[in-house]
C-alpha cells in the first residue's frame, strides 16, 4: 500500500486542522493505520492509530481529548481531526500502515509510510 498525507498548514494556538492520509491499493481495509509526528530535533512519536474496521482506536496521552482518528475505507482515507492545537503540536505528521488489527505505538512495527505533512502551530 502507498500512503500520502496532506492537510498540514499554519494555524494559531487553539485552532483546528484536519489531516488526511490517502492510500492506494485494494487491500486498504486490511491495514491498521497510525499517525506519528516528528518535531524539530525530536524523535518520531506515536500520535494515534485505528484498526482496519475503525472500531478500535488508540491515542497518545498527549493528544487524548483533542485529536480524533477516523477512517473511510470506501475512500481509502484515514483522517486525523485536531482541535485545541498547541505550539508543542508543531511537527511533521506521518501516516503509517501495517497489516492486521494490532495497534502498536512503535514506528518500527509499521511497514509502510507516507511522506510527511507539516503542521505549524503559532502561539
Amino acid at each position: 500500500v502507498q500512503l500520502q498525507a496532506y492537510g498540514g498548514g499554519l494555524v494559531q494556538a487553539g485552532g483546528s486542522l484536519r489531516l488526511s492520509c490517502a492510500a492506494s491499493g485494494r487491500t486498504f481495509s486490511s491495514y491498521t493505520i497510525a499517525w506519528f509526528r516528528q518535531g524539530p530535533g525530536k524523535e518520531r512519536d506515536f500520535v494515534a492509530a485505528i484498526t482496519w474496521s475503525g472500531e478500535g482506536t488508540y491515542y497518545a496521552d498527549s493528544v487524548k481529548g483533542r485529536f480524533t482518528i477516523s477512517r473511510d475505507n470506501a475512500k481509502n482515507t484515514v483522517y486525523l481531526q485536531m482541535i485545541s492545537l498547541k505550539p508543542e503540536d508543531t511537527a511533521v505528521y506521518y501516516c503509517a500502515a501495517r497489516v492486521g488489527s494490532v495497534m502498536y505505538a512503535r514506528a518500527a512495527n509499521y511497514e509502510h509510510w507516507g511522506q510527511g505533512t507539516l503542521v505549524t502551530v503559532s502561539s
